[in-house]
């Protein structure tokens, strides 16, 4: 409880915090934070841009623009859409543990 309260004052201190940011330590922390979530974002966006590309997303538009199947097309239709998301996820997993690999993902 007396740590919590010494902390609350310490981090509410305007002058800490002026100090603390000028420090090299805390810069290079906040460096580090920005690439990473720069990092992120574009990883997200490729992944997300891929996706929709993907055979699966295109095979399930086709899907859903047709009429209306019976219950045991849809069935069939699902476990080819479900075989084709299998064998992507394991592509795109194999393709990140590559990268992975590599220290600068190229």
């Amino acid at each position: 409880m007396v740590l919590r309260r010494l902390l609350f004052s310490l981090l509410n201190n305007p002058q800490l915090i002026e100090k603390l940011s000028e420090s090299r330590p805390i810069r290079r922390a906040a460096q580090i934070t920005a690439f990473a979530i720069t990092k992120a974002q574009l990883t997200g966006k490729d992944a997300a841009r891929r996706m929709l590309r993907s055979p699966t997303v295109q095979q399930l538009k086709q899907e859903v623009s047709a009429s209306p199947p019976d219950l045991g097309e849809m069935g069939r239709k699902m476990g080819r859409i479900r075989e084709t998301f299998v064998k992507e996820l394991k592509t795109g997993m194999a393709e990140v543990k590559g990268q992975m690999k590599k220290p600068d993902g190229k």
